[in-house]
């Protein structure tokens, strides 16, 4: 494949996440702010019931971060002090940081390469050397789901079926995914979804707790706000109005405010329009950079239309003309943004030292993450942007 010719060095500036409020989150702040009633209250909750709409689950929470989502789920699936849980190397650190919350530990599992994904034959071998664990975030990275169900052996829910291992799932990168045609937010015990402001829908800061287990769901919601059992907002609306309330539980503040949710109703109308662009982006960078000497783009194990391409990340081989340390700075130069996703957490100071992890564990792992990156993907990208970016790839790399 012939390569085009750059544009001047440092003419285009394309950065690597950039946010799209182009809908109705004015309107709706606005009908926040004249209600006089900022904190959580209507707003929050028609963005819990659209969205689990969405995502076919009974029950939604809306919280202040996945993070907090993430912690109310171990804690209602009752995790504490002196477990272990499963949780891949190759994520952001919150998905095992609350694991530490709890008191519990982490056992941390390669990865396929490339994918990030963890997959059946991995979790098998690892409940093979560990069979006291009982618990598994599982991490649907960049977008594309885990194989959670499969139609030919065992998914990674089959698995955790026979086994007694309960399921938490970081969909932090996953709306809207699919897994097997079911929308990812139902499958497992809990699902954790991010609405940070890189991500494929926002609130600013705030997350979203999903699950079909009424019981599950009832323990989040009355943890997310100190352990109290009626919400303040119900408690000063109901006709009368009642002070009374009582602490059943030394709760968190993890609830999300209506301006946040706000954001994220006007988002979720537009959900499947941004997935189309980014959808787009996608296809686009595959066309282009196919042959692109000495990389490895995303592998798909699913449909593109199932999977959020939250992020489009490549892998960059020993062999390639330049290696990812350096092609960072030379697309910076050239006025494009990337990043990294992710310095494994056996690389992470804390982690490697507390549970003395040795990269050689993690072979995949590694091999993904000596060349990783990624690249801008997001709806406002237009196919010249998109051109520029393939453009200096291969003036870099071919």
């Amino acid at each position: 494949m012939e390569q085009a010719t750059i544009r001047q060095i440092g003419q285009r500036k394309i950065a690597f996440s950039k946010v799209c409020c182009d809908g109705n989150e004015l309107v709706y702040l606005k009908e926040v702010l004249e209600s006089g009633w900022l904190t959580t209250a209507g707003k929050a909750r028609a963005l819990e019931q659209e969205f689990a709409k969405a995502v076919g689950a009974r029950f939604a929470c809306a919280v202040n971060s996945c993070t907090a989502a993430l912690h109310l789920g171990l804690e209602a699936l009752g995790v504490g002090p002196g477990d272990k849980v499963f949780v891949p190397t190759m994520t952001f650190t919150a998905s095992a940081e609350v694991i530490r919350y709890m008191g519990a530990d982490p056992i941390f599992l390669d990865v396929e390469y490339a994918s990030c994904l963890l997959t059946p034959e991995i979790l098998e071998r690892a409940v093979e050397r560990h069979p006291d664990v009982r618990t598994l975030v599982v991490v649907h990275f960049g977008g594309q789901a885990a194989p959670m169900l499969s139609a030919d052996g065992d998914g990674i829910l089959d698995i955790c079926r026979r086994r007694g291992i309960r399921i938490l799932e970081d969909a932090a990168h996953a709306f809207p995914t699919r897994c097997a045609g079911q929308m990812v937010g139902g499958i497992g015990d809990v699902t954790c979804f991010s609405f940070y402001a890189n991500k494929t829908m926002t609130t600013g800061e705030g997350g979203m707790l999903t699950t079909n287990v009424e019981a599950i769901a009832s323990r989040a919601r009355i943890m997310r706000l100190h352990g109290i059992d009626r919400e303040v907002w119900s408690r000063f609306t109901s006709s009368p109005a009642s002070w009374e309330y009582d602490v059943v539980a030394p709760g968190y503040k993890y609830n999300m405010p209506d301006i946040n949710a706000a954001i994220g109703l006007a988002q979720l109308e537009r959900a499947q329009e941004m997935w189309e662009r980014r959808q787009h982006c996608a296809e686009y960078y595959r066309e282009r950079l196919a042959d692109l000497p000495g990389v490895d783009l995303p592998p798909l194990h699913v449909p593109p239309e199932d999977h959020a391409w939250h992020l489009f990340t490549l892998v960059l081989r020993p062999e390639a003309k330049v290696g990812r340390n350096d092609v960072i700075p030379l697309l910076a130069e050239r006025g494009v943004g990337t990043s990294v996703h992710y310095k494994p957490l056996h690389r992470m100071s804390y982690y490697r030292d507390r549970y003395q992890l040795n990269p050689a564990d993690f072979p995949e792992a590694e091999r993904t993450w000596e060349g990783c990156l990624s690249l801008p993907i997001y709806p406002s990208l237009t196919d010249d942007d998109l051109d520029y970016v393939c453009d200096c790839l291969w003036d870099i790399l071919g």
